[in-house]
C-alpha cells in the first residue's frame, strides 16, 4: 500500500498532481464523459502500475464508483499493490469460468473496487481482443462510473494496443530523465494507429524543488 501515495497522504503534493491529473482528463473530452481509462507506459520501469492505482484512488475520492483493471495479463501488479488474492480475476471472467460481480474485490479505499488479473494465461492478446472483452466493458458501464486499466507497455507486446480502441481514453505514463524520446514517439504512434484516444501523458520523477512529483500535459489530438 505505501504506493498508494494519495490515499495514504491525500494531502501531499503528489497527490494534488493525481488530482489534477484527473481534472484534465475529465476535461479532456467535451463530446462525451470518459467512463474508461487505459494507461500504458512506452517500457517496463516508467511507473504506470504507479499511476493507474493512484488515478483510481482519486476518482474513488470524487465519489464516482471505480472499478481498477489489472489487464497486464503478463505480469500483474495490481494485486500486491492492494494486497489482493489474484486466484481468480479477469482471465476467469473473459473465459467464461465465473462472473464478473463473483470476481470483483473491494479494496480499503471507499468506492473503489478491484479485479486483478486473474491466472496469466497463454494468449493475452487474444483474451483482451475477444468479444467477451467487448461484452465486460457494457457490462461495467452498467455498474460503475469509470474503470481504469493497468496495460502491458506498447512496444514489448501488443496487448494495450489491441484495448486502446475499446476505451474512451489512453494516458502514457513517461520516466523523467529515462523514457528514451523515440520510444515514448513509437508507443504514441503505435496507439494511433489502434485508434486510442491519447488523452495526455504522465511525466513522473520529474525533479522540482520540493521533491519528485507526476506532471500531466494533454496530447495533441
Amino acid at each position: 500500500m505505501r504506493s498508494l501515495i494519495s490515499h495514504i497522504r491525500p494531502k501531499s503534493p503528489i497527490s494534488e498532481q493525481y488530482r489534477t491529473i484527473r481534472t484534465n482528463i475529465q476535461f479532456s473530452s467535451v463530446d462525451r464523459d470518459i467512463r474508461s481509462i487505459m494507461v500504458t507506459s512506452s517500457l517496463p520501469g516508467e511507473g504506470k502500475s504507479t499511476t493507474t492505482a493512484n488515478l483510481a484512488v482519486v476518482f474513488a475520492q470524487q465519489g464516482k464508483k471505480v472499478l481498477l483493471v489489472d489487464a497486464d495479463l503478463r505480469k500483474p501488479t495490481v494485486h500486491y499493490t492492494f494486497r489482493m488474492e489474484n486466484h481468480i480475476g479477469l482471465t476467469n471472467v473473459l473465459t467464461k469460468q465465473t462472473t464478473l460481480a463473483s470476481s470483483i474485490q473491494l479494496s480499503d479505499v471507499d468506492n473503489l473496487y478491484v479485479l486483478t488479473s486473474g491466472p496469466i494465461p497463454p494468449n493475452p492478446a487474444e483474451l483482451l481482443g475477444s468479444t467477451m472483452m467487448e461484452e465486460l466493458l457494457a457490462e461495467i458501464y452498467n455498474q460503475f462510473d469509470v474503470v481504469i486499466f493497468d496495460t502491458p507497455p506498447v512496444l514489448p507486446v501488443a496487448d494495450a494496443q489491441i484495448l486502446a480502441n475499446q476505451c474512451h481514453g489512453v494516458v502514457m505514463v513517461v520516466k523523467s530523465g529515462q523514457t528514451n524520446k523515440d520510444a515514448a514517439q513509437k508507443a504514441k504512434e503505435l496507439l494511433m494507429a489502434a485508434k486510442g484516444k491519447l488523452l495526455g501523458v504522465v511525466i513522473n520523477q520529474r525533479e522540482q524543488s520540493d521533491g519528485n512529483y507526476y506532471y500531466y500535459y494533454g496530447s495533441n489530438r
